[in-house]
């Protein structure tokens, strides 16, 4: 290829890394606005969620027709080829994240009706998968192989509050059943939150896959964390 060339397939990679980052950012804002609406009963900042979904579903879109022609025209190889396909992988759980945020919203609105008396834990969990939300686009932007495996072992944590945040609620419903509507909407907001995680996990588990090439996908944690420090010490 000549100089030229080689020049516009970088920036062309660099333009796919920047919109993927870009349509990261719009899923993250918009899982921290539909939270915000829940604790400040903000029926107008969640409307706003729901219509600026729009705008995460055109970025995918635009990734995808990216992805297509740089497949297509200039038949990546190796590091690059993995790269493409870790955006492939990554829109798709932006996207369903972007769903999620959206659902969460649209959860407050009922909220109206019938307010939620018990939060902390919901709290706890929303602060716990927006970080691995945030974590996993900076270890795709940096190419960190080490944050995303720490994300991947800290979705056990995730996991636990949404566990937690299942029994108390399951408390309250059977001790007033006034809380039933109530504790059945904190549950629904809860499980959104612990896809978000899992979302964000996928994200992590792609990172890998991009950087060392290791698909650590199906495996157990603590086996792929071994994997990428043996790879390391081999290349060391």
């Amino acid at each position: 290829m000549s100089e030229h060339t080689i020049k516009r397939y970088e920036d062309e990679l660099n333009e796919l890394k920047e919109t993927v980052l870009s349509m990261g950012s719009l899923v993250e804002k918009a899982v921290r606005r539909s939270m915000k609406s829940l604790i400040e009963q903000d029926a107008k900042r969640a409307r706003k969620v729901i219509e600026r979904d729009r705008a995460i579903n055109s970025l995918e879109i635009e990734v995808d027709e990216m992805t297509r022609n740089l497949l297509a025209l200039r038949q990546p190889a190796a590091g690059d080829l993995r790269f493409i396909i870790t955006t492939i992988k990554i829109v798709t759980d932006l996207e369903r994240s972007g769903d999620l945020a959206e659902a969460i919203a649209e959860a407050m609105l009922q909220t109206e009706d019938h307010p939620l008396t018990h939060t902390d834990s919901l709290h706890n969990l929303a602060d716990k998968a927006i970080l691995q939300l945030q974590q996993a686009l900076d270890c795709f932007a940096h190419g960190d192989a080490d944050l995303a495996m720490a994300i991947i072992e800290s979705d056990k944590k995730v996991n636990t509050l949404f566990k937690s945040l299942q029994r108390e609620n399951l408390t309250y419903m059977m001790e007033d059943h006034r809380q039933i509507t109530s504790g059945l909407l904190a549950y629904s907001i809860g499980k959104n939150l612990e896809r978000i995680g899992d979302h964000a996990v996928n994200i992590a588990e792609m990172v890998v896959y991009m950087v060392r090439g290791q698909d650590v996908r199906h495996s157990n944690y603590k086996k792929a964390a071994t994997l990428v420090a043996e790879d390391e010490q081999t290349k060391a």
